[in-house]
């Protein structure tokens, strides 16, 4: 099967571009890296069967060639990116869908949307099952990302209703392991660049929020197995158990040993309080579930970060008192954008050193 996979430079999309190519598929990524990153991809480059478009799917997708399925998780994803990029984060939830929408529906593709469970809001039902319609604020600081999505879920149903196109949603609940980026705010990514560097661990409102973290492998098994599905959905993926931003907080500090004390902040505003989903749709139809606990998750991610001292402590200085997911952090430093075209047999040659252009929309 021939998958393109919008974003595919980001933190999800790098690893759903990995899993597909291990199992046997071929692999078209498009990403513009305005939040992904190079390196996400850089070893994938001269895998045969991948390869790599510098696209900003706002403007257009276009990929030569039959594809079979279409993923679409260009996106900013963290509050912080959509936050700086609002503009950008609408026009790739509006256009960039739409543009992902006609690449399946010009070949008959299964298509594929990452939707998220910001689209909840700050849920006044709990736990969140897929029929709760949510609780949005639709002109607030967060309404660019939540709206965003939740018109990318009415398109996607529109072309499936329409044109018949075999659509399948997936809402996305709080994810992390290898590749978040140290700066990107989100608060797994936070806590351990805070911990390791000795930062004060920065927690808004009182720490009773409630969060479910899933790990990365375990997230994208879920939307490999909706790829391979016909079902519509929407399905949500994540894990339901529920934790306190101050238990995350604890587990950070013992996993990493940090002496690093907790600083308390005003929660932001429209912060969901409680979020924990229902995950019985996507167990009986689609056979999944997640497997890796918190502490073995959270191990891999710390040791992933830990590994790589020079970028954490930029990071720790780009987050410093900016943690809030109102407050866009510093701006850290911006990562290399390839050539416009990288085919896979021809990569192992490219250089990822060209110099960045601003970013623009999309992205993982």
């Amino acid at each position: 099967m021939r998958v393109a996979v919008t974003g595919g430079g980001g933190f999800l999309g790098s690893h759903l571009c990995e899993t597909l190519l291990r199992r046997g598929d071929s692999v078209v990524c498009l990403d513009n890296f305005s939040t992904g990153d190079p390196a996400n991809i850089a070893h994938l480059l001269s895998h045969p069967a991948f390869e790599f478009q510098h696209a900003d799917v706002s403007v257009a997708v276009e990929v030569a060639g039959r594809v079979d399925a279409v993923a679409h998780l260009a996106s900013p994803a963290s509050p912080p990116d959509y936050l700086r990029q609002p503009l950008e984060t609408l026009a790739v939830g509006s256009r960039g869908t739409e543009n992902a929408l006609r690449l399946a529906l010009r070949d008959d593709a299964r298509f594929i949307l990452a939707s998220t469970s910001e689209i909840y809001g700050d849920p006044l039902v709990h736990p969140q099952e897929e029929s709760y319609w949510g609780n949005v604020n639709s002109i607030g600081p967060r309404s660019v990302y939540d709206e965003a999505k939740r018109y990318a879920e009415a398109l996607s149903a529109a072309y499936h209703r329409t044109h018949g196109l075999d659509v399948g949603i997936a809402r996305i609940f709080n994810t992390y392991g290898p590749r978040m980026r140290p700066h990107d705010g989100r608060v797994v990514s936070s806590f351990i660049t805070q911990a390791l560097t000795g930062e004060p661990l920065t927690i808004y409102g009182d720490g009773t929020q409630t969060r479910s973290f899933c790990y990365v492998d375990d997230l994208v098994r879920g939307l490999v197995a909706l790829l391979d599905s016909n079902r519509l959905g929407p399905f949500n993926l994540g894990n339901p158990v529920e934790r306190t931003v101050s238990d995350l907080a604890e587990i950070v500090l013992t996993m990493t040993g940090s002496r690093s004390e907790v600083k308390y902040h005003p929660l932001p505003v429209d912060d969901p309080i409680r979020r924990r989903p229902v995950i019985t749709l996507a167990r009986e139809v689609l056979g999944w579930e997640p497997e890796i606990d918190i502490t073995e998750g959270l191990g891999r991610t710390v040791a992933y970060f830990a590994a790589r001292p020079d970028q954490l402590a930029v990071s720790a200085a780009a987050i410093r008192g900016c943690q809030s997911e109102t407050v866009p952090p510093a701006a850290a430093p911006v990562p290399a954008t390839p050539p416009q075209t990288i085919p896979g047999p021809a990569a192992a040659s490219v250089a990822l050193a060209a110099a960045a252009p601003e970013p623009s929309p999309s992205g993982g």
